[in-house]
């Protein structure tokens, strides 16, 4: 199944690729789901993907990334690279104005560095080899690193560093600023207004630094609960998009059928999300290697890949996605097998203690995915508890670590230095962020491994370093890992342009039109 349609994808994608030929026409509203409704737009505060596929249109980052995941001008019009790859020179563009109206500078850039270092959980990261950051002029930013760094072009998409303004953050509670409400950015699109419940709008930036751009005037966000109704919503005309994972996987095969239908497995390349339980390394019975291990022998994957997730999905092998560099899968397996579970979880000493367990709240696939892992657990013995959330009822009980099991996806950037270690080194430990390690999973020999992997020259030496840290991470089983995901995005053909980067619809809106 996965196959067939994956070649269907392909062709599509082709189809869709032709509009590029075509001249851009100016004018008109697309109107695109975002599943579940964000929980803030603000790109410093909040990075839940739903955040960053709405504000990626608002803010801007220095850089941009192709579906290889070669830099691309962004803010930053060029930079070059000192001979010993220690300094980083990047020249802004000219003409670059805030939403307000207000000038973009290189003190934005320096603001923005200082601030995401202590906000951004995977900027703290991808910057920690950042010596200082200097503004020799307006126009110019210099990154002088402690040692040389690879991946360190890596780290400027709009989600990894976005640039805020200075003029309205300075001297505020950033978490409290009232323009956290309606962002400023200096995007193609600016924050027009948000009905909760039911839409978000976004509307064409008139002085957009690239001339005769976005060709569109408005984009609609659809905030639709309902599975059932985001599908028909789409079929009845109401939104031309569905971004990847807008619709449940059994309804993609149908809805991608039907006439005047696009559909790309594109613009997911920067982000190889991987799906993952996460499991409390503190406290209670998943504290215990024993019983992490038990759990991913207890869980059937493939049946979740094949029947959850309808084959848009890889069962995973650890930490890193195999889509990314220094990738290995000569690591301990966990093979579904229940018999090796219940006989692990005795050698634990686990009695029956209840575990509570978190779903994300993403919709129906994810439910009925907890549904059958509580179903796996239960069936060698595990007592679980189903904790059911919100959105920001999920993100608070995740950034204070209330939580035993539970799901999430997240984004791999292309490279373990930037998108696996947050999740596993220990000076990621803290409270209050989501999307680092909150499990509290603390082992010194891999804190060493993914310092020594981010800066080690050649490449074959880093692949060294990170096959053993995958070893390691693989026995210790800090998180339970689940799928390598896919998410399809579906359109209407008369969209065009829209996957045009790495990072896809994120950052897409500035070059889509539509074929009227």
């Amino acid at each position: 199944m996965l196959k067939h349609f994956l070649l269907g994808l392909a062709l599509t994608s082709s189809l869709c690729t032709a509009a590029l030929a075509q001249e851009p026409k100016m004018g008109g509203t697309i109107n695109a789901v975002i599943q579940p409704e964000p929980p803030g737009l603000m790109l410093a505060l909040v990075q839940n993907g739903p955040t960053q596929m709405v504000s990626g249109n608002i803010y801007e980052g220095l850089l941009r990334y192709s579906k290889k995941l070669e830099p691309l001008p962004g803010l930053a019009e060029s930079w070059t690279v000192s001979p010993d790859a220690k300094t980083y020179t990047f020249k802004l563009k000219p003409g670059v104005t805030w939403h307000d109206g207000k000038p973009f500078t290189s003190a934005d850039v320096l603001f923005s560095v200082e601030t995401l270092r202590v906000t951004h959980a995977r900027a703290r990261g991808n910057l920690v080899q950042v010596d200082k950051v200097e503004a020799p002029d307006d126009l110019t930013v210099v990154f002088t690193l402690k040692q040389p760094f690879g991946p360190f072009l890596g780290i400027f998409e709009v989600g990894s560093m976005p640039m805020i303004p200075k003029h309205i953050y300075e001297g505020s509670d950033i978490k409290t600023n009232a323009a956290n409400n309606a962002p400023i950015g200096t995007g193609p699109f600016m924050f027009k207004e948000w009905k909760k419940g039911s839409f978000i709008q976004l509307v064409k930036n008139p002085n957009y630094h690239i001339k005769g751009k976005p060709y569109i005037d408005s984009i609609y966000w659809q905030i639709i609960p309902d599975a059932a109704a985001r599908s028909v919503a789409y079929e009845t005309g109401k939104v031309d998009v569905l971004p990847g994972g807008s619709i449940e996987n059994f309804d993609v095969p149908r809805v991608s059928k039907l006439p005047n239908t696009c559909v790309t497995g594109e613009g997911w390349e920067f982000f190889s999300p991987l799906a993952w339980m996460w499991l409390n390394n503190r406290q209670g019975p998943t504290a215990n290697k024993l019983v992490r291990q038990a759990i991913m022998y207890a869980i059937d994957r493939e049946f979740a890949r094949d029947v959850i997730w309808n084959g848009l999905g890889k069962v995973a092998t650890g930490p890193s996605a195999s889509t990314i560099k220094y990738y290995t899968d000569d690591v301990r397996k966990y093979p579904y097998d229940p018999a090796k579970a219940k006989a692990l979880l005795k050698e634990a000493g686990y009695k029956g203690e209840k575990i509570r367990m978190m779903p994300l709240p993403y919709g129906e696939t994810w439910l009925r995915w907890a549904e059958a892992i509580k179903q796996n657990l239960n069936d060698v013995g595990i007592t679980i508890e189903t904790v059911a959330t919100d959105v920001p009822g999920y993100n608070q009980k995740i950034g204070e670590w209330d939580f035993d099991i539970s799901y999430s996806y997240l984004y791999q950037y292309g490279d373990p230095a930037l998108g696996v270690g947050r999740n596993y080194v220990s000076s990621q430990i803290v409270k209050g962020q989501q999307f680092n390690n909150v499990e509290g999973y603390s082992n010194p020999e891999i804190d060493q491994l993914f310092a020594d992997g981010a800066v080690a020259t050649p490449d074959s030496k880093r692949k060294e370093i990170y096959d053993k840290a995958q070893k390691i991470l693989v026995e210790d089983v800090p998180v339970a890992w689940m799928l390598e995901l896919q998410f399809p995005t579906i359109m209407n053909c008369k969209v065009k342009n829209l996957i045009t980067t790495g990072i896809g619809v994120n950052d897409g809106f500035r070059d889509a039109w539509i074929d009227k």
